[in-house]
């Protein structure tokens, strides 16, 4: 039975809400995944998750998500895709329904009978579509995801961090190109391989790939932040329809803290290798007026410095709102003058592992300096 649907355009808009703020600055668009939520409802597509509970052990899952730069230019909607299409000469085959096209390559490749789907990560688009897949496909999503957050690499997710077997996967693209990756010499060159196939198709690729065992999905996944979204949405909505902070409401769901308030000064960015790299500058405002806050970003948000001293960093998360709405910034389309409210919370306790600060903490994004959980880093600062 499921735990939770989305039955209403409100509905859709209070999901997509919760999983922008979850996506730190990435997970893919919100307007995309409007367009797929609002299309499955009207073709009458029932937009349910299941506890993983609830899956039958026979059942075999995988998981889907897009793999590419979430930068300025890509195509957000079936027109833009279209546009694009027209403009390279080249046919929209897919569109929006590419991950369900890898789904059935990586079943006709495998000779599996996937019965579930979940999540890589939480994100406006990146959970979104995988909903509406499920629902075309006749089969269910699981509550939860692989990384509690949005994340730019597959070393930033449970089954990394368990080693269950990225491969075999299906990768598809819009026009209708078609990869099967057999075989990866490691997570990080799948990885690569992922990005690189984005850049040459002019945009975002679509991965089906980590088949599991319904008790290897119980055991891997991040449980229950499907409907932790949804209900971070609707307390966001709920605060604003009845006149309270809708950030407030946010930390209070999230069990978090609002560590800064400032407005954009400027964001430096670029393009690289298929992703989106770079760094918002912040000036402080109301009580933080006077102090600074920069926030690095690969895709996702990942450092923060608070006036130069390293501050809140991954694998916790940093949320970048808007303070009067409560709709979390992502890095495409924040810019110079928006106000903001920078938000924490805790990540799931997996990644604070060795293995996952490895893969996850400032070291491993290149910076000089050791992962400290926010609690620690807030606490001292309070």
């Amino acid at each position: 039975m499921p735990t939770n649907s989305l039955k209403t355009e409100q509905d859709c808009r209070d999901f997509l809400t919760g999983l922008k703020l979850m996506g730190t600055g990435g997970g893919g668009s919100a307007v995309t995944g409007m367009e797929l939520l609002t299309a499955a409802l009207q073709e009458g597509l029932e937009l349910s998750w299941i506890d993983a509970a609830d899956l039958p052990d026979e059942a075999y899952s995988c998981t889907v998500f897009g793999s590419g730069s979430i930068a300025e230019g890509h195509p957000e909607d079936e027109a833009g895709i279209e546009k694009l299409a027209q403009e390279l000469g080249i046919p929209n085959r897919y569109g929006f329904r590419a991950p369900e096209a890898a789904v059935r390559e990586l079943a006709t490749y495998s000779g599996v009978k996937i019965g579930a789907l979940v999540a890589v990560e939480l994100g406006a688009g990146n959970t979104a579509a995988p909903l509406v897949t499920a629902a075309r496909l006749g089969i269910p999503l699981v509550d939860g995801d692989y990384s509690g957050r949005a994340v730019p690499q597959e070393m930033q997710t449970t089954y990394f961090l368990m080693d269950k077997s990225i491969t075999p996967a299906a990768v598809v693209d819009w026009w209708g190109d078609v990869i099967l990756i057999k075989e990866g010499a490691s997570a990080a060159m799948i990885e690569r391989i992922g990005k690189m196939l984005a850049v040459a198709s002019y945009g975002v690729v679509y991965f089906a790939s980590v088949l599991l065992s319904a008790p290897e999905t119980r055991q891997t996944v991040v449980p229950g932040t499907l409907t932790l979204s949804f209900d971070l949405g609707k307390a966001i909505h709920q605060a604003l329809a009845s006149g309270k902070d809708p950030i407030a409401a946010a930390v209070s769901h999230l069990n978090g803290w609002h560590f800064f308030s400032g407005v954009v000064s400027d964001k430096d960015w670029q393009d690289k290798e298929g992703v989106m790299v770079g760094t918002i500058h912040l000036q402080g405002t109301g009580s933080y007026r006077g102090q600074n806050m920069q926030v690095w970003f690969l895709n996702e948000n990942h450092v923060s410095w608070l006036n130069g001293t390293p501050y809140v960093c991954s694998p916790d998360l940093i949320l970048l709102a808007n303070p009067h709405t409560g709709e979390g910034y992502t890095n495409t389309e924040i810019k110079s003058g928006d106000e903001v409210a920078v938000l924490g919370c805790q990540v799931h306790p997996a990644f604070r592992s060795q293995k996952g600060v490895a893969h996850f903490g400032p070291r491993y994004w290149g910076f000089d300096f050791d992962y400290t959980p926010i609690e620690q880093v807030l606490g001292a600062a309070q």
